[in-house]
């Protein structure tokens, strides 16, 4: 009597775990996988960054945006095709400015397999003035952004 499996059967198990690899990869990969959960005490103004590299960031903001702003002040790259695209201000929640004036950047939510609702959205090149929405731009909330030593 063989102990061998019949060959469609060892096809099979080859292309599961294939797929399973593949899978796990790309769950490894989504954008804030490696961002702790835990956020930062009331009160805190944190750097995003050991103080000498990066921004002194508001404590409003949720950890995951200290990269984006960063990743804006150096200029790229950006994780998602839509980073960096005109932000039309077509509600009149900003103040009026010429059109392409406003970028908006994507803020990852942990846990989310999809941009989600978090944005910052810029005014100006290089950006002088900065805001944040947790609820996909129903509400704003400006900030400023003191960098300790420029990227660009």
């Amino acid at each position: 009597m063989s102990s061998r499996r019949p060959p469609s059967l060892s096809r099979g198990l080859r292309w599961l775990a294939a797929l399973l690899l593949v899978a796990g990869l790309a769950w490894l990969q989504r954008p804030g996988a490696d961002v702790p959960a835990t956020p930062p005490a009331a009160g805190d103004v944190r750097p995003s960054a050991p103080a000498h590299e990066g921004p002194a960031l508001p404590d409003f903001l949720p950890p995951e945006a200290g990269p984006v702003v960063e990743r804006i002040l150096r200029g790229g790259p950006f994780p998602y095709r839509q980073d960096g695209a005109v932000f039309g201000n077509r509600e009149g929640r900003l103040p009026p400015r010429p059109r392409g004036h406003y970028r908006e950047y994507t803020v990852p939510t942990p846990g989310l397999s999809h941009r989600g609702a978090r944005r910052i959205v810029t005014g100006g090149d290089p950006p002088t003035e900065w805001y944040y929405t947790a609820d996909h731009y129903e509400t704003f909330r400006p900030f400023r952004v003191t960098a300790t030593e420029t990227h660009r």
